[in-house]
């Protein structure tokens, strides 16, 4: 089997397994380079498939435990944590989980959803948002990856647990868990949100970029649920409630405002969520800000994640 042809195997899979490494690692990074060990893997393996599974299936198989022995062998890679220019208020609690990367919707292109199994409970929008992901990585790793092969993949236990090698018993008690484990990191009053790229969700997110860059902080108020949050990955800040967020972006702004620095907003799309590429610019140059992805509920942002660039 020669690799052009291993290659046109694969091809049809490679971005969904792109997607399953991500979800497991929280990291784009990361699931770049554990696609690459896993591909590797299949490839040296090839002879040894005797078809008694799905082509598709042995190839997550494969990528799965490729995610789980780097988790094992190497651990999380924790970025080193940014020093702010200016001193920030007292963060509402500090998140583990600062290896978070956002995943650009350019990359769920062509990434198929009708292969789903049956017994899926997450639509393929709730599976791959920042919340949902972050929330996977609060799981232990053979938690996230049942909870990922039998709820967002839709495989039987019975499928799951030849692929961990494991009982469908054992696999079935790690599910109770991860289920249980994940409804206590998700907001249960959190409404619809609006559809993608519908008239609605352009509003909001243009009212929002309008009041954050023009430092409009009654507006933003207004843009905010009760329970909002904000977090801020590299960094393990996290500011929760419109007061806590509020006085955050206050102290932002105040600094940026010393500097000279404006900031200039253009959207874009990550994790099926609205986004806005930040620049600030000064009198004679530009450079980046970071990212914001912005999580709606309803007519009102439940969440905001500031992807920091070194400032």
């Amino acid at each position: 089997m020669t690799q052009v042809t291993f290659e046109e195997l694969v091809a049809e899979h490679r971005r969904e397994l792109l997607v399953h490494c991500y979800r497991l690692l929280g990291s784009l990074t990361d699931a770049e380079d554990v696609l690459q060990e896993a591909l590797l893997a299949a490839w040296r393996g090839l002879d040894g498939f005797k078809g008694r599974a799905s082509l598709r299936s042995w190839l997550y198989r494969i990528a799965t435990n490729r995610c789980l022995n780097a988790l094992r062998d190497r651990g999380r890679r924790i970025p080193p944590e940014p020093q702010p220019p200016f001193q920030p208020p007292e963060p509402s609690r500090r998140s583990p989980v600062t290896w978070l990367q956002p995943y650009p919707d350019a990359l769920l292109e062509h990434v198929p959803d009708t292969d789903r199994g049956p017994e899926a409970r997450y639509t393929a929008r709730e599976a791959i948002e920042l919340a949902f992901i972050a929330a996977l990585q609060r799981l232990t790793p053979r938690q996230a990856a049942v909870l990922v092969l039998c709820d967002v993949l839709g495989y039987p236990l019975g499928e799951v647990a030849p692929m961990l090698d494991t009982t469908p018993t054992a696999i079935k008690g790690l599910l109770q868990r991860a289920r249980g484990a994940i409804e206590r990191h998700r907001d249960p009053a959190r409404g619809a949100p609006p559809a993608p790229g519908s008239a609605q969700e352009r509003q909001m997110v243009n009212r929002f970029a309008e009041a954050f860059a023009g430092d409009d902080f009654d507006t933003l108020v207004s843009l905010l649920t009760d329970e909002a949050w904000l977090a801020m990955p590299p960094a393990p800040h996290e500011y929760h409630g419109v007061s806590a967020i509020i006085s955050f972006l206050r102290t932002s702004a105040a600094w940026r405002v010393s500097q000279g620095l404006r900031i200039r907003l253009r959207p874009t799309r990550m994790n099926g969520q609205p986004a806005l590429a930040s620049q600030f610019v000064g009198d004679a140059f530009e450079r980046p800000g970071g990212l914001i992805v912005l999580t709606l509920a309803g007519d009102r942002l439940s969440g905001i994640t500031l992807f920091l660039h070194d400032i």
